[in-house]
């Protein structure tokens, strides 16, 4: 049963949504005094705080922005007319959102980081300690040795699925699989469910050129930037701002004051000068990105299987991954 009081909602609402070119006021004077401003300072209209990230990580066409942490959150932009209003299993096409004049695409993972602390805190009752243990294991390990596949929907599927009623699944266990090993399985999940949305978005017209990354686990996790160059095959690279949320607000801001008020004339000049990359990228490796490409078409098996997608035979996915395990250990060991 609804709350009758819910027929009184729509009479509060607003009728017209306003992008981030529009002011939704000016600094009043009492709270100019208290931050040392000056009155009247015209204030941004407000956005999700991962679509001013996006704009505080330099986000345009072809630019697909990924904000990781708990969760994950993709966003890019697309010209008005260029892709589909409608993209099958992306329920955030909005026309002047993230990035006004534009279409604002939204994406994302329902669990990254958290499904990292299940793993950790809830299961094996650690701590931060045991995340920077396991993860130092972790980088020792090579692609596919594990035997271990795993689906990212411990919180449901987002995209592309959107099913919130689907549930996580590690495959290939033995007597001898190590926590460390369930934990990079459970970081590679992530990784292939990443990939999916990129080639998803890509097949649907929406182009993407480069990947920047913002938010706490690009910050501070290179272990996991790199899976995830080895899985996409694609260049990673870290917005320069570890407040890009913050930033893109300022660049909003900026855009407002004008560039004869000393901000900038558009978002476009605002984000060439206030935005950029770290130093250190992130690149594929060759040999491990053609081990992943045969782990993610396994995925893929599952993926759609387990998401309704297809009703395919799986009983050889187990074998394939034994196969794959044994090759890399014997390929180790003639290396070593």
């Amino acid at each position: 049963m609804l709350d009758p009081a819910l027929a009184d909602l729509r009479d509060h609402l607003y009728e017209k949504a306003w992008d981030a070119n529009h002011a939704s006021g000016s600094l009043c004077s009492e709270w100019a005094k208290k931050l040392g401003l000056n009155g009247g300072i015209p204030i941004a209209i407000g956005q999700f705080d991962v679509h001013y990230g996006a704009i505080g990580s330099g986000v345009k066409e072809g630019v697909l922005v990924k904000a990781i942490g708990t969760s994950t959150c993709d966003c890019t932009v697309a010209s008005m007319n260029a892709v589909k209003c409608d993209i099958p299993g992306i329920c955030g096409i909005v026309d002047g959102s993230i990035l006004p004049g534009f279409k604002g695409i939204e994406a994302g993972q329902s669990a990254v980081g958290d499904l990292f602390k299940w793993w950790v805190e809830v299961v094996l009752g650690g701590d931060g300690a045991l995340h920077k243990a396991l993860r130092a294991e972790v980088e020792a390990q090579e692609p596919g040795v594990s035997g271990l596949l795993a689906l990212d929907w411990n919180n449901g599927n987002r995209t592309i699925l959107v099913d919130q009623r689907l549930t996580g699944l590690i495959l290939g266990q033995t007597l001898l699989t190590t926590k460390a090993e369930i934990y990079r399985a459970l970081v590679e999940a992530t990784a292939y469910g990443a990939r999916v949305i990129m080639d998803w978005m890509a097949s649907n017209g929406v182009p993407i050129e480069r990947v920047v990354c913002c938010g706490g686990i690009a910050e501070k996790d290179p272990m996991l930037m790199q899976i995830y160059a080895d899985v996409t095959g694609r260049v990673m690279q870290v917005a320069r701002s570890g407040q890009a949320c913050a930033l893109g607000a300022a660049i909003a801001a900026a855009v407002l004051a004008g560039a004869g008020k000393g901000g900038h004339s558009s978002f476009a000049a605002a984000q060439a000068a206030m935005t950029g990359v770290k130093e250190r990228v992130y690149k594929p490796h060759p040999g491990r990105h053609a081990v992943y490409e045969r782990l993610y078409a396994l995925y893929l098996r599952l993926h759609d299987a387990f998401g309704g997608r297809s009703s395919g035979p799986m009983g050889d996915v187990m074998k394939e991954l034994l196969s794959i395990r044994e090759e890399q250990i014997a390929g180790s060991e003639n290396a070593g």
